[in-house]
Parts: C-alpha cells; sequence; structure tokens
C-alpha cells in the first residue's frame, strides 16, 4: 500500500529511463527538425532569392535558398518530407539509426548525381548547383558518421524499456 523511498525513486527513474532520447535519438530529431526548418525557409520569398523564378521541378528554377542553394517546389518538398520522416523516426533507437544511415546515403548519391549531371538537362530535376552539391556531400556524410559513431554497440537496437 505504501512504498518507501527508495521504491518512489526506483519508479521515477524507471519513467525518466524510458522519455529520455538517446543521443542517436536526439541527432536524428534535430537533423529532422533541419531539414523541415529548410523546407519551409524555401517557400519564403525574401528568404528564398529569385522567389518568382520558383518552379515545380528541374534546372529552369531560378529561386534560390539564402541566395545561394538552387530550389524548386520539389527540392523544398523533399527537404519537408526528409524532415518529417526524421522526427518521426528519432522515436527510436533502431529508426533513428536507419534515418541517418539510409538518409546519409542518399545524400551522398545525390552528391554523385550532382556531380555528374549536366546542370542543363532536364536530368538535373531536383535541380541542382555547385552549392547544392558539397551541401549534399556535408550532409551525407555527416548523416552517417552520426548513425555509425552513436550507433555504435548499440546494433541500433532498442534501449530497455523502449518501444516500437
Amino acid at each position: 500500500m505504501f512504498r518507501s523511498r527508495d521504491e518512489e525513486m526506483a519508479m521515477v527513474s524507471h519513467d525518466l529511463s524510458t522519455t529520455t532520447r538517446t543521443p542517436l535519438q536526439l541527432s536524428a530529431a534535430l537533423v529532422g527538425a533541419v531539414f523541415l526548418l529548410v523546407g519551409i525557409l524555401g517557400f519564403i520569398p525574401g528568404v528564398t532569392t529569385n522567389y518568382d523564378d520558383l518552379e515545380v521541378a528541374g534546372h529552369e528554377s531560378g529561386a534560390e535558398l539564402l541566395g545561394i542553394f538552387q530550389v524548386s517546389i520539389l527540392h523544398n518538398a523533399v527537404h519537408l518530407l526528409f524532415g518529417v520522416a526524421g522526427l518521426l523516426m528519432a522515436r527510436t533507437s533502431m529508426a533513428a539509426r536507419a534515418f541517418l544511415l539510409g538518409g546519409g546515403a542518399i545524400y551522398l548519391v545525390l552528391w554523385i548525381f550532382g556531380l555528374l549531371v549536366d546542370k542543363t538537362s532536364a536530368a538535373n530535376f531536383v535541380p541542382l548547383n555547385t552549392a547544392d552539391n558539397w551541401l549534399h556531400l556535408a550532409l551525407g556524410a555527416g548523416m552517417l558518421a552520426l548513425g555509425l559513431v552513436l550507433g555504435r554497440g548499440t546494433g541500433g537496437g532498442l534501449r530497455s524499456g523502449e518501444h516500437v
């Protein structure tokens, strides 16, 4: 009926341990939040220069986020989707690791694609410019590093008390 102080502390400790996020989960949530922010900013005139030249997709889009990174509606939508995925997948360690590793791999492939594609061709559907390419390299490498380093030793598995 009555609990000892030690029993109460154990219950509080257990409650905290099941709601505390791992560094892996926090990293996935932070990366997801940044993607979400970038996706939103891509639709704000002023933050995105040449906003009147924003196209649905393709290299013809003259809009640039911060006047540097070429964007389109598709490009912004991809950032928004990555953001939502990161926030949702940060709920478990295993999913957070999958987001960081999978997302990192996707961004490295996008970097290679950006290096190889003719910037003025229809194949440049995202669209990508040189600044985008180097940002994609940094994002891909950073996400992979976070997933590998923070996921090391855990196997991306669930912590005690963590639910899928």
